[in-house]
């Protein structure tokens, strides 16, 4: 468990300083964008106000978007207490939460969701920004079902 501690730490963390790097030292806003690594990534600002890819934005409140937010954490932490996980599983569990989390207290300060990274490649113009959170939330799920065991809980009192 405390690999998952460490790993939601670190999750939550380079979230939020890359939030604030790229989009209050920088300056990347609605107006100015910055290509990184032409033509693959590029800062551009947005405001998620839905779900991944703005799905539902506008229709949900942003107290029921970070409450189901909350919740899907809580229930990652409590199956990875209860189910004993392998290393890479808990820090998949820590990633997926610390992502989340962050994404959460951008709702909480600003009522969306801070966004800035795009990816296109090979001709094909990808819409849609994302954030380091939004990684870590991805990669933190995808170790989850690779790694993740669904065995016998732990024993009371363990």
């Amino acid at each position: 468990m405390k690999l998952l501690w460490i790993s939601a730490f670190l999750a939550f963390a380079l979230d939020q300083l890359s939030k604030y790097v790229v989009i209050h030292m920088m300056g990347i806003n609605g107006s100015r964008t910055m290509d990184v690594l032409p033509p693959i990534i590029r800062f551009s600002y947005g405001e998620n106000r839905g779900i991944n890819f703005g799905l539902f934005s506008g229709s949900l409140p942003v107290w029921v978007l970070a409450a189901l937010a909350i919740v899907i954490c809580l229930l990652v932490l409590v199956w990875a207490w209860r189910v004993p996980q392998p290393p890479l599983a808990n820090m998949g569990a820590g990633f997926l939460i610390g992502g989340a989390l962050g994404n959460v207290l951008d709702r909480f300060i600003y009522g969306y969701v801070l966004d800035f990274l795009n990816t296109s490649c090979c001709g094909l113009n990808n819409p849609t920004v994302y954030n380091v959170g939004d990684i870590f939330i991805f990669v933190g799920a995808i170790s989850l079902v690779i790694f993740g065991q669904e065995d016998k809980p732990r024993k009371k009192g363990a």
